[in-house]
C-alpha cells in the first residue's frame, strides 16, 4: 500500500496471485496453506457470521462450519470467483441453516460492545458511529438485519440475496427499506438521548 493507504493494481494483483497459489496447493490437500487460507479470511467471515446471527456463539459455530464446509467444497472450486466471495457464500448459507435448524435469540444477548470489537472493517470511521451502527444493526427483526447485512453492508445483489434466504425480489427489498427505516429510527432515538 502507498503512503495514503491505497492499494495499487499491481499490489492487488499478486495478492490474487498468492491467494490463488494457497488455493491450488490446498486443493492439492495442503492443510498448510489451508490453514493461511483460514487465517487469512476468519476475521472476515466471523464478521459477517455475526452481523448476520447477531449472536457470537452461534457465529463462532457458523463460521467454524463455513470452514470444515470449505475444506471439503475445495476440490469443487473453479476459481470463477475470488476465494474469498465463495468462502462468503458458504458462511451466509451456514449461518441460514444454522438459523433454520434452531430458533435462537436474534441477538440481543451479546453485549454490543463486544460485538462491534469483534467484527472487522468497521462500517463508520468515528468514534462512537461505528458502536451504534452496530448496536441498530442487532436490533434488527432477523429478517430486515438479514438482507440488510447482505445487500447493504456486503453488495450482494437483491436477486443474490433473496435466494440466499429463500425469499422474493420484492420481499427483498421490502425487508432492505424496512430495515433502513429501523435503523434511522434507532439511531435518531440513541441521538435524542442523554
Amino acid at each position: 500500500m502507498n503512503e495514503h493507504g491505497i492499494e495499487s493494481e499491481f499490489e492487488r494483483a499478486r495478492r490474487a496471485a498468492d491467494e490463488r497459489a494457497l488455493v491450488d496447493s490446498a486443493q492439492g490437500g495442503s492443510t498448510a496453506a489451508f490453514e493461511t487460507l483460514y487465517r487469512n479470511h476468519v476475521g472476515k467471515v466471523y464478521g459477517l457470521c455475526l452481523r448476520m446471527t447477531a449472536n457470537r456463539a452461534t457465529a463462532e459455530d457458523c463460521t467454524q462450519e463455513a470452514f470444515i464446509q470449505a475444506w471439503r467444497s475445495l476440490p469443487r472450486f473453479e476459481g470463477r470467483s475470488a476465494f474469498g466471495t465463495w468462502l462468503h457464500r458458504i458462511a451466509v448459507n451456514a449461518a441460514l441453516a444454522h438459523g433454520r435448524r434452531r430458533s435462537e435469540p436474534t441477538g440481543r444477548n451479546v453485549p454490543v460492545e463486544e460485538m462491534a470489537d469483534a467484527l472487522p472493517d468497521p462500517v463508520t470511521g468515528e468514534a462512537g458511529g461505528t458502536l451504534d451502527l452496530e448496536r441498530a444493526i442487532a436490533r434488527l427483526p432477523a429478517g430486515a438485519r438479514q438482507v440488510l447485512v447482505l445487500v447493504g453492508l456486503y453488495g450482494y445483489s437483491h436477486e443474490e440475496a433473496a435466494t440466499m434466504l429463500g425469499i422474493a425480489v420484492g420481499t427483498c427489498k421490502s425487508q432492505l427499506h424496512r430495515a433502513r427505516q429501523l435503523l434511522t429510527a434507532c439511531l435518531d432515538a440513541e441521538e435524542g438521548a442523554p
